[in-house]
């Protein structure tokens, strides 16, 4: 194998793929989905049935659907502030103003998935 075969094979390989076109909602509607899932455990999880210590094992599901939906509702809300990072961008006045325009649109994507989920 000489030099420039193996720089042709190489920059084969590494060409950039382009994801797929619906990639941005699929993963929309299963962090979407996940958080809904945490969000009915959590729903059916009886605080009162906590104060037995023989149930303390049982804490294993409420804890992981805490976990795993805060972390699905923060991935959801980052991909959601993402999608109008352009627009922002070029309706900002600066540094500042973008950085102000972000923080907004973040917390307004944060209640909006706090309100799907109740």
């Amino acid at each position: 194998m000489s030099a420039s075969d193996f720089e042709t094979r190489l920059k084969a390989a590494l060409t950039p793929v382009d994801p797929p076109g619906d990639l941005e909602d699929r993963l929309e509607m299963t962090l979407g989905e996940i958080v809904e899932l945490a969000a009915d455990e959590l729903d059916a999880w009886e605080l009162n049935a906590f104060r037995d210590p023989r149930n303390w094992v049982r804490i294993a599901r409420p804890a992981a659907a805490v976990v795993i939906g805060t972390g699905a509702a923060v991935g959801l809300v980052f991909l959601r502030t993402q999608r109008r990072r352009h627009r922002r961008r070029a309706q900002a006045r600066g540094a500042l103003d973008l950085v102000d325009r972000t923080l907004r649109d973040f917390g307004r994507e944060a209640l909006r998935v706090f309100d799907d989920v109740r």
